[in-house]
């Protein structure tokens, strides 16, 4: 199982998204996610009708699978840039995740891409149950939209790092230690859930004029025929303010 989407690489500001319409929604965040025996249930939020692209608006949904262009690592969707809203951050590769309204607190591993294009995620082991930053994406507090991932629970093990993701809430905090010191504090803005078949690329990977956060993991039914989810829950989320200094250079 693995987060089947390919990824464009360049730019750090924001991700090629317009050719990519499936990126986690194919084998979809299936690896973020396997079913278990436990009598527990991760808490869903609203399904969201979406195509590929970002919500639907009464459009139908479109293709669910389209490799992109490889050649900028972080390109803005269109040429212009946009006028920048809110707090943004210079570059710094985040550190930890903790999310206090529903007890996450993790250090951050940094995953890229398979030989195959898709998402890594965190492998089965000792850090199966770690989040971990989208390295190919803006660092968090950087313009553009920065994604972390993690998995919603495994067979041997139960509940993971991110098994009550779809139980945050509007204005809940996230707070993401960087390496320069700072924490950018982020707040949510939405919470949703989406077939992979429709999953939300550009909704998720596109341009910002913003220091946006992305967090992703598995949701919805369990498929037992395909060993995964059939859905994905994606958390919105906006940087709210800086605390702390950065360390002396």
């Amino acid at each position: 199982m693995g987060i089947a989407h390919s990824v464009s690489t360049g730019n750090r500001r924001g991700l090629f998204a317009t050719t990519v319409a499936g990126l986690l929604a194919l084998s979809g965040v299936t690896v973020i996610g396997v079913a278990f025996t436990h009598q527990e249930h991760a808490p869903q939020p609203s399904l969201a009708v979406s195509t590929p692209f970002g919500p639907a608006d009464g459009m139908p949904a479109g293709p669910t699978a389209v490799k992109p262009s490889s050649t900028s690592r972080h390109s803005f969707l269109a040429n212009t840039t946009p006028n920048v809203v809110g707090p943004v951050l210079p570059v710094s590769a985040p550190r930890a995740v903790a999310i206090p309204a529903i007890g996450v607190q993790s250090p951050l591993l940094q995953l890229g891409l398979t030989a195959q294009g898709s998402l890594e995620v965190p492998a089965p082991g000792p850090d199966y149950n770690k989040a971990a930053w989208y390295r190919n994406s803006p660092t968090p507090g950087s313009l553009g939209p920065s994604v972390i991932i993690g998995h919603v629970d495994s067979v041997a093990d139960g509940p993971s790092v991110f098994f009550n993701l779809g139980g945050l809430r509007r204005h809940d905090m996230v707070q993401i230690t960087r390496a320069d010191g700072t924490v950018a504090v982020f707040a949510v803005d939405d919470v949703h859930r989406y077939l992979k078949t429709q999953f939300p690329t550009q909704l998720v990977y596109g341009n910002t004029n913003h220091a946006a956060l992305r967090l992703i993991t598995c949701g919805g039914p369990f498929d037992r025929d395909s060993g995964s989810y059939l859905d994905n829950i994606v958390v919105m989320a906006s940087l709210l303010r800086v605390d702390g200094a950065p360390k002396p250079s």
